[in-house]
């Protein structure tokens, strides 16, 4: 233990030393690409580039040079978000995923408005069919039936929701979404396909108080924005009937988890981790795949699967390719949401955005970073 310890000790210090002699080329190199890639004069494939070398980056500080320190460290990690609050309290990023109008997400996702992972069966699904392949397999995992009390946490633009409402015919929808804007869409979508069974609540789920049970509960994509997980399933166990099933999606890295923080100490990549920077900046969590397994308090996981990185990679892709064929109808949203002055700047956010989700989930086979499923029993 100790000898890996020195070692890795020596390894940070080697490091350290490469990192002061680079410094400072880098730094005038990296300004000049970030400042350009701001002007969109920056090629995708010198994008793409970056983000794999920034993705190394991350695999090279994150796998440690021995099972039991990589233990220690995830260990470490779960005590650390037991004594934090459910929800960082942080400033709001300076682009917010709900900021921009649905305008936006309906000429960029799927027909069905999935802001997360879709199947992709082969390759000539399309990414409708994809987003129905992905909504009918949290349905067959969660086991859902009609009659069913159903709640989705984080509700997004409302397609899980929508979907459940609408093959399962009897059973009562709730949703909670934290944005006003989400809410308004689905209801307005609602009103449009005559559906009665559906329930949107406007409201932070941290500090969400209600007495209400649910026969399902689903979160998708919610867990990453979240941090103390033991105080988050006490809530949601809260809220299940006795006999009732939770069903998580998150992403995740296969062995650690970390926070999407800017600066790693003494690395030169992470340095100008651009996505942090301007989407997450501390807010967000990459759960490991296995690192819901140490909050079973309240609940017991009763199944977990994995689905592989390459699904979400597509998915991204398909939405970057999308926002390039609508760019005409874009341009005026971005004007209005962020200002004329700011426009250009955060189309190229978006896109580097969904680029980085490409190379990330894409990474690797899709087998670094990917999507872990769990399904979880009441205590």
């Amino acid at each position: 233990m100790e000898e890996n310890q020195t070692k890795l000790n020596k390894r940070k210090a080697m490091e350290s030393t490469i990192y002061r002699i680079l410094q400072g080329p880098y730094d005038s190199t990296m300004r000049l690409v970030l400042t350009s890639l701001q002007r969109n004069i920056v090629p995708d494939v010198i994008i793409r580039r970056l983000i794999r070398m920034l993705l190394a980056s991350r695999l090279r500080h994150g796998y440690k040079p021995s099972c039991q320190l990589q233990l220690s460290q995830l260990l470490q990690f779960v005590r650390s978000l037991k004594e934090m609050p459910i929800l960082l309290n942080t400033d709001q990023p300076t682009s917010d995923p709900y900021e921009l109008p649905p305008s936006f997400f309906k000429l960029v996702l799927g027909k069905n408005l999935k802001f997360s992972c879709c199947l992709f069966k082969d390759k000539t699904t399309t990414l409708e069919d994809a987003e129905i392949a992905m909504l009918e397999l949290y349905c067959e995992r969660a086991q859902i039936k009609d009659g069913q009390t159903v709640l989705d946490i984080g509700c997004g633009w409302g397609s899980l929701c929508l979907f459940i409402a609408q093959k399962y015919k009897n059973c009562r929808v709730t949703g909670i979404t934290d944005s006003t804007l989400q809410k308004t869409s689905i209801d307005e979508q609602c009103r449009d396909l005559k559906l009665k069974n559906v329930d949107i609540i406007a409201a932070d789920v941290s500090t969400l108080e209600m007495e209400a049970y649910y026969d399902r509960i689903f979160s998708i994509g919610t867990f990453e924005h979240m941090k103390n997980y033991k105080d988050l399933l006490k809530k949601i166990s809260g809220w299940m009937e006795q006999d009732g099933l939770l069903f998580v999606d998150h992403i995740c890295h296969k062995i650690f988890a970390y926070h999407m923080e800017r600066v790693i100490e003494d690395d030169w990549i992470s340095k100008y981790d651009w996505l942090t920077k301007n989407f997450f900046d501390g807010g967000c969590t990459v759960l490991s795949a296995g690192l819901l397994l140490y909050f079973q308090d309240d609940v017991s996981v009763v199944d977990h699967w994995l689905v592989n990185g390459k699904h979400f990679a597509q998915t991204s892709e398909e939405w970057l390719k999308r926002m390039d064929q609508n760019i005409s109808f874009i341009k005026p949203i971005m004007e209005t949401t962020y200002d004329k002055d700011s426009a250009v700047k955060w189309t190229v956010n978006w896109r580097t955005f969904f680029i980085y989700n490409t190379e990330l989930f894409g990474y690797n086979n899709g087998e670094e970073w990917m999507i872990s499923h769990i399904l979880f029993k009441k205590k």
